[in-house]
């Protein structure tokens, strides 16, 4: 589905058109081995079913652009961290990957050979993790870090599904991207405090694209209240 010109959903990733470009967010390798260390008793499935999705974003793309949180834990390398990030790698080998630094990602450049920029522009288009508000300017800025949920009423019951938000910031088109982490949907906007500093702000015009079986264009998010 087209979000805007020469930007498509794919799964939970974005795809720069003309650029062969694939975006993807927040994969937080290692997520699930704290939660087990935690106490926490989930399977460890979560990021193998993710890497099957990836495959198949991986169509016409050249450049893979991880826009931060890569891996989970700030300090060190857990052993899933390695063996994750490993077959990742494996898996995007022959493509152009770009690193972008997340919060999450403060030892990066210490334990893998990669180097990790604060954004990337590319044309009109800037890509940033979103956890800091950055003096560059585009016609269009894309961010992850907050975990685009959305969580729907029925009844009593609410259901969260991952999204993403299409609104502005200034005078930018605002793109909010959410985690390629199956292992939880993430954070619900409408009821939950926001992380991002680009989201500080009213959300009713903002336009939700649910990622579900497929992609849903849900309308405003004023509408789903």
């Amino acid at each position: 589905m087209l979000i805007h010109d020469n930007i498509k959903i794919r799964d939970l990733g974005l795809y720069l058109i003309k650029e062969k470009t694939l975006i993807i967010s927040d994969i937080h390798i290692g997520f699930e081995e704290a939660l087990n260390r935690q106490g926490v008793l989930i399977p460890r499935v979560y990021l193998r079913e993710f890497f099957e999705r990836l495959k198949k974003m991986l169509d016409h793309v050249d450049t893979v652009v991880i826009n931060g949180d890569l891996k989970h834990e700030f300090a060190g390398m857990s052993s899933s961290e390695w063996q994750g990030t490993d077959e990742l790698f494996r898996i995007l080998e022959g493509k152009n990957v770009i690193v972008i630094k997340g919060n999450h990602d403060p030892i990066l450049p210490f334990v893998l050979k990669i180097k990790i920029l604060p954004f990337l522009k590319l044309g009109d288009v800037l890509i940033a993790h979103g956890d800091a508000l950055l003096k560059e300017e585009a016609k269009i800025i894309i961010i992850g870090h907050e975990h685009c949920a959305i969580g729907l009423k029925e009844g009593i019951r609410i259901e969260k599904f991952k999204c993403f938000l299409k609104g502005k910031y200034k005078k930018s088109i605002l793109i909010a991207m959410p985690s390629c982490n199956l292992a939880t949907e993430g954070t619900d906007v409408i009821r939950s405090e926001r992380l991002s500093p680009y989201l500080q702000q009213n959300l009713n015009q903002f336009e939700v694209f649910i990622v579900s079986d497929t992609v849903y264009a849900f309308g405003k998010v004023k509408e789903l209240f």
